[in-house]
């Protein structure tokens, strides 16, 4: 239990408690919100591994397939193997893929990128940490 002491003011009593649970609350609401921007989250490359057999529906390490081969994706500029056949619009799109590009494009390729060929979209953020954490270990 919280004993709150008081203190006159201008007549009228203040409880330090109260205004000390306002300023608690506004120390809150700032860190809240802080904590609501996207921060970079360190992947889990053996997690990652795991997931990554949801992408080899179309994609493999050293092969391309229905979608290109990921061994050294990142650094590698899109729409650049010579023996896979891109969407002018990944071609075109200027994108080199590193982490933030690469969490850009899981989160919602053709939002990055109109007219993409991949639809596939990764919700949620840790799961895209941990496959580009994989991805960043296929040099």
């Amino acid at each position: 239990m919280t004993i709150m002491k008081r203190k006159k003011f201008n007549g009228a009593f203040v409880a330090f408690g109260v205004l000390s649970a306002v300023c608690l609350a506004r120390l809150f609401l700032l860190v809240t919100a802080e904590a609501a921007q996207p921060l970079a989250k360190a992947g889990d490359v053996v997690h990652g591994k795991v997931l990554y057999q949801g992408c080899a529906g179309c994609h493999s390490i050293d092969e391309n397939d229905i979608g290109p081969k990921h061994r050294g994706v990142l650094g590698r500029h899109a729409g650049s193997l010579p023996d896979y056949r891109y969407s002018a619009a990944l071609k075109n799109s200027g994108l080199t893929w590193d982490e933030q590009s690469l969490d850009r494009w899981l989160t919602n390729p053709s939002a990055l990128v109109p007219g993409t060929k991949m639809f596939f979209k990764l919700d949620d953020a840790q799961s895209r940490a941990d496959i580009i954490a994989y991805l960043k270990e296929q040099k």
